[in-house]
């Protein structure tokens, strides 16, 4: 599956979960992945979600585009990382 494959399937589930925005960041939004590398993802969604709901969306995320997924919303992301992510995630949906 191509990266741009990865990108649409992303948006198509995650959209059927009322988010604001979704965007990409670590080694896939540099273009550095590599065949072992993760799909870091980070999502707003308009309603808050539990904790169950998030590890559901992750483990159809995974089993559908083939590749680990590691799903975070802002709030589960330490205030000393959220810039230097958000300097490099590329959104992807808005």
């Amino acid at each position: 599956m191509t990266y741009q494959e990865m990108e649409n399937k992303v948006v198509s589930i995650l959209t059927k979960y009322n988010v604001k925005t979704i965007g990409i960041f670590g080694s896939y939004a540099r273009g550095v992945q590599r065949p072992d590398s993760d799909l870091d993802v980070l999502v707003n969604f308009k309603e808050r979600k539990s904790l169950l709901t998030l590890v559901r969306i992750e483990r159809e995320l995974s089993e559908t585009i083939g590749v680990k997924v590691d799903l975070l919303t802002e709030q589960s992301i330490s205030p000393y990382l959220i810039d230097r992510i958000k300097s490099e995630m590329k959104v992807i949906y808005q």
